[in-house]
């Protein structure tokens, strides 16, 4: 039986504009007040992290189950008058990635309050291994509550954990662990998709894997991870915790690259940052102890910029939960060229460690240093291009003229790991860089920095850098063909077969 989701007194109450209201969603077959036209819903999947974009959609639906989904895509898949759908996780897109004009956004984390924790299932499999099956809208954070309790672990992580596993599987899921594992799409077994045809699909390497590989790192093009099907290993109990100080980039990229190309017995998550003498304090202070940060105040007024590697080893396994000796540690890092005595060292749960990020933002929050505009520019620069981007990019235009507003990060990982019949684009050549502008605009001058990021990428236009742009949506059709490559064939047709009608991830603006 068809029932009338919206309630009378809301229906009444739409004067004017709002008369633009797709009248086939009032025969949506959803029991209950699931699809809102309210303001508070509206205005909440109008904005997200990024604080720039503000695109209203007509509604917003919170589902229950997987069918609510499945039944707003089909009806619009079969409407006369096909409306966009936009499945948001935490909104932690940058640009409105995750929004819809005049279509729905649906509220992935909906379904987790009808079915906390229901949805993470631990299994140990002949064949596959040990690995979870995660509901599309749980968070990262809660994945690693469940498998902790189990002494196991996925492989990588993003940085922050409070984001949709669906979410970060639709982009790649980049993290420190990625040099040795890939990022988190290349960590996947199985999925569970629905695609812009309304239909409910479940897909592998080995079945419909089209579509499988299509939706990894796919932007929400071709489907919606309602299901994915994670690979776990035995999760450690603490970390080693390096920090090495470079005034030499040459240096910093040379010892990068050689501890992400060491044995398996290395280390297991290497990242990077740049930090500059006028850089905002909460831009990396927080993360040095008082003494270590007056040390490297010393050291900025010397370089003016330095280069920071962070490094992690872990340690602890059940049942033995051994400790690591100093001697191990130290030999991890001999021979590097690093500023002498500018080695920092600390001990961390495994845990800890991993929900680093979420503490600094308890800490900015009532700061008011959290919820502020990000226009954010994420970049993969080719190995080859590295040294150049680092002295006419970072050193000549952006620290020269005092442009810096937020972390930089810089570091290296390694293409091998990447699977290329997945959606996800990279630069050529064995090593690439992962480079990070994250303005944080604590005066809100978002604008700006927006010229800023756009100076950036004619530059390295200018200068020849290819760069592969991510979790970046402002682009023309051209640029999106261009930032493609040899993979855009491929993409476009992928599109036409999953989601002929472009109904899905319109925010992305690829097709729309």
């Amino acid at each position: 039986m068809i029932i009338f989701l919206m309630i009378l007194s809301n229906v009444m109450s739409i004067v004017g504009k709002n008369m633009m209201w797709n009248d086939s969603l009032l025969n949506l077959n959803i029991s209950g007040n699931k699809l809102r036209r309210d303001t508070r819903a509206i205005d909440r999947a109008s904005r997200d992290y990024g604080k720039i974009a503000n695109i209203r959609p007509d509604a917003v639906l919170y589902p229950t189950s997987v069918n609510d989904i499945v039944n707003l895509v089909k009806l619009s898949y079969n409407s006369k008058r096909p409306f966009g759908v936009a499945a948001r996780g935490r909104g932690h897109s940058v640009r409105g990635q995750a929004m819809v004009k005049k279509g729905v956004v649906v509220e992935m984390t909906s379904l987790n309050t009808v079915t906390r924790g229901s949805r993470i299932r631990i299994v140990n499999d002949p064949r596959l291994g040990l690995y979870t099956d995660v509901g599309g809208e749980q968070m990262w954070i809660d994945v690693l509550y469940a498998t902790l309790q189990r002494g196991l672990s996925p492989v990588v992580w993003t940085d922050y954990l409070y984001l949709t596993v669906g979410g970060t599987l639709s982009n790649a899921g980049l993290g420190g662990q990625a040099f040795r594992h890939g990022p988190q799409i290349s960590n996947v077994f199985e999925l569970d998709v629905i695609t812009g045809k309304g239909r409910l699909v479940t897909c592998s390497n080995t079945y419909r894997s089209e579509l499988f590989y299509a939706v990894l790192g796919g932007l929400g093009q071709f489907g919606i991870i309602t299901r994915a099907r994670i690979r776990l290993v035995k999760a450690p109990t603490k970390v080693k915790w390096v920090k090495l100080m470079y005034s030499d980039f040459s240096a910093y990229i040379r010892d990068q690259e050689n501890l992400i190309t060491s044995n398996d017995d290395g280390l297991n998550y290497v990242e990077g940052s740049v930090i500059m003498d006028y850089s905002h304090p909460i831009s990396w202070e927080t993360s040095f102890s008082p003494i270590e940060v007056s040390r490297i105040k010393t050291l900025l007024t010397q370089h003016k910029i330095l280069y920071c590697i962070e490094a992690i080893k872990y340690y602890g396994y059940a049942p033995t939960y051994s400790n690591i000796s100093e001697t191990e540690v130290d030999n991890l890092f001999q021979g590097l060229s690093y500023v002498p005595g500018f080695i920092f060292k600390k001990d961390a749960s495994y845990f800890d460690f991993l929900n680093r990020v979420h503490v600094k933002e308890i800490a900015l929050q009532p700061l008011g240093l959290w919820n502020i505009p990000h226009p954010w520019l994420n970049m993969f620069i080719p190995k080859s291009s590295i040294m150049n981007f680092n002295q006419r990019v970072l050193v000549d235009f952006i620290h020269k003229q005092n442009k810096s507003t937020g972390p930089i990060h810089a570091y290296a990982t390694r293409r091998n790991k990447w699977d290329d019949r997945m959606s996800a684009v990279t630069p050529d050549g064995e090593i690439f860089y992962f480079v990070g502008l994250l303005h944080a605009v604590v005066d809100g001058d978002w604008k700006s920095r927006d010229i800023l990021n756009k100076e950036v990428l004619g530059l390295c236009k200018k200068l020849g850098i290819e760069v592969k742009e991510y979790l970046w949506n402002q682009k023309t059709k051209d640029e999106w063909i261009r930032h493609f490559g040899p993979k855009w064939r491929i993409f476009a047709q992928r599109k036409a077969l999953f989601d002929p009608k472009k109904i899905l991830s319109p925010g992305q603006n690829i097709f729309n």
